[in-house]
């Protein structure tokens, strides 16, 4: 069996994934609170 070298892995294609994922959440989370934030002040 292959000996592992912990750290040895090329991991940026996931970095990368990772990064897009948490910009995408953090804006649709602003998006979603600027809403319900617009819709508590105009509800008649």
């Amino acid at each position: 069996m292959a000996e592992h070298e912990h750290g040895s892995m090329d991991c940026s294609e996931q970095q990368k994934m990772f990064d897009g994922f948490m910009s995408f959440t953090t804006k649709s989370t602003i998006v979603i609170i600027v809403a319900l934030v617009l819709m508590a002040i105009f509800a008649t």
